[in-house]
């Protein structure tokens, strides 16, 4: 039990430096909201307000602590500085990222009646229309483990005044990582950003970006304008590369480059990279990298099969924590949740860089109890395993937000009779 307990206050402290860290340059009651925020979300494994409410064990009623919890979240306004405070945290332990994945979820509430801004959104799992939020996250791969580790996030609806377009959303999103991240990071993308104002912003700033295409589009291959399909079945694979899928399944795939163009924009020269191996059709992924001819092929392909990484993200972060069942109702108040759980999820990313060497992470790993041997992707073990370990502990973490006490005034009390009944005679 001791263990146990010792092991829970680092844990605790741990979390709160990292909320001290996220939270400079706002004030104390800020940051204390984030700082409960954040522990009751580890401990909860919940977005619901009641469950984080009752994680923080505090001596006063669970409704109070509610309503507490959810009018900060309405009136939170320093969302923007609290997460550029933990991308700076990123930059020290990440350092340079060479992949960005670039990815659109949604956020299904059907049976919702009173949160603001519900739209019509296509449901990623059943392939319906249902009411929701689409959200914008990318995610950079970590430098040790090429784990996700997410540096934007974004809920947006189309039914608020201020929504101009999809495109705008996506495009507000690849200027802030222009903004926080430069040229270098390669970009990779999906079959849904195959489009021309994407590709177009991505080349006339020089930025490095691998993105899957649509079977429809066409090209320029030899001053011929061809589909891009049929361009690839020309060819059958100059080079061949056998590697591991996720599930562990031995996988033969063939591959080569072809240089083309685009018609909306001449003279810019593009790589056309067919990958055979993933079903009757191959993979069409278009880049402009500038790599030696031997290992460009290889190099893109290896590159867009990480993209996975973000659909682990995404994954994690609904199953783990019901990110779907939020219930808050303003939309404030949605985007400020998320945001607290983005930065929460990236804290397990960096814990899960030191899967190997820091004896917490080992530990809670540990103490999650796996049934199979260690995963590649460690945050359900490491997320399990705070959930155990917190939910053991009778306290919250008050004791870490009182201020020291300070000495006791020097100045002279007026004096009562009381204090000395008994003395000279009294009484």
């Amino acid at each position: 039990m001791s263990d146990y307990t010792k092991l829970s206050y680092q844990l605790k402290r741990k979390i709160g430096v990292f909320s001290k860290k996220i939270s400079a340059g706002i004030s104390r009651p800020k940051f204390k909201f984030v700082f409960q925020m954040l522990y009751g979300l580890a401990e909860a494994q919940s977005v619901l307000l009641s469950e984080i409410s009752r994680a923080l064990k505090e001596p006063i009623t669970l409704k109070k602590t509610i309503d507490r919890l959810s009018r900060n979240l309405n009136t939170f306004t320093e969302k923007d500085q609290v997460f550029n405070n933990y991308l700076k945290i990123i930059k020290k332990e990440v350092k340079s990222p060479s992949i960005l994945i670039i990815d659109n979820s949604d956020i299904i509430k059907n049976y919702s009646e009173k949160q603001e801004f519900l739209c019509k959104v296509k449901d990623g799992c059943s392939g319906g229309i249902g009411n929701g939020y689409r959200t914008l996250d990318i995610t950079a791969l970590s430098q040790k483990e090429h784990l996700p580790i997410p540096v934007y996030s974004r809920i947006y609806s189309s039914t608020e005044d201020c929504f101009v377009s999809e495109d705008t959303e996506i495009l507000d999103g690849l200027k802030f990582l222009s903004t926080h991240y430069g040229k270098t990071p390669i970009r990779t993308l999906d079959r849904g950003y195959d489009a021309n104002v994407y590709i177009g912003y991505f080349t006339q700033r020089s930025e490095n970006f691998i993105v899957r295409l649509r079977s429809n589009r066409n090209v320029f291959f030899k001053d011929k304008l061809l589909n891009v399909l049929d361009l690839a079945n020309r060819y059958k694979g100059k080079y061949l590369i056998k590697f591991k899928d996720k599930k562990g399944k031995i996988i033969e795939s063939k591959i080569t480059s072809i240089p083309v163009n685009l018609p909306a924009f001449p003279g810019k020269q593009f790589y056309l990279t067919v990958v055979y191996g993933f079903g009757q059709i191959p993979m069409l992924l278009l880049s402009n990298l500038q790599i030696s001819d031997k290992i460009l092929p290889t190099t893109i392909m290896k590159v867009y099969l990480m993209r996975w990484r973000i659909e682990e993200y995404f994954r994690f972060k609904k199953q783990q924590f019901a990110f779907e069942n939020i219930r808050v109702q303003s939309i404030e108040s949605i985007r400020t949740l998320n945001m607290l759980l983005t930065v929460l999820v990236g804290l397990i990313g960096l814990m899960s860089e030191e899967q190997n060497t820091n004896k917490l992470v080992c530990k809670l790993i540990e103490i999650s109890e796996r049934i199979y041997e260690k995963s590649n992707f460690i945050y359900y073990a490491i997320g399990d395993g705070i959930f155990a370990l917190l939910k053991k502990t009778r306290t919250g973490i008050r004791e870490f937000l009182i201020k020291e006490k300070s000495p006791p005034s020097q100045q002279l009390t007026l004096f009562e009779p009381s204090d000395c009944e008994g003395c000279w005679g009294w009484g």
